[in-house]
């Protein structure tokens, strides 16, 4: 009886699910860095973003799911419990606005902006002249 379980529940129909660390872009522009983390079905609650203790970004992202369908007659012989944790730590560059930095979740995409520190003027006007 045992076989028959495992044949039943151990084939190619039941796909299984795999843990897999989410898809991240990082973006720069003239003005700021920006972090995208795919993150279908989570929202705002399921996310910390801080900078830790060496200054790093840290993205952490957790969710717990318990899906049940109930039955009137019998009992479960399969029953999904999800839980998703992820956790990413970015070295930032010495460029960025550490104070700034801000981030939302929409459409199923963490976005994270990370400001760059505004250049003045005089540090454009510097530059290397070389001697001939």
């Amino acid at each position: 009886m045992p076989d028959i379980f495992n044949d039943f529940f151990d084939n190619d129909w039941m796909v299984r699910t795999n843990a897999t660390a989410p898809a991240i872009n990082v973006l720069e522009n003239e003005h700021n860095y920006e972090i995208e983390v795919a993150a279908p079905g989570m929202n705002k609650n399921d996310f910390k973003v801080h900078i830790d203790e060496n200054g790093n970004l840290a993205i952490e992202m957790e969710k717990k799911i318990d899906e049940k369908s109930e039955k009137k007659n019998g009992h479960y012989l399969r029953r999904e419990f999800s839980y998703t944790k992820f956790q990413q730590t970015m070295v930032l560059p010495d460029d960025v606005e550490r104070d700034k930095i801000s981030a939302k979740v929409e459409n199923g995409v963490l976005n994270v902006i990370i400001p760059k520190v505004e250049k003045t003027k005089a540090e454009e006007s510097k530059r290397v002249i070389d001697i001939q």
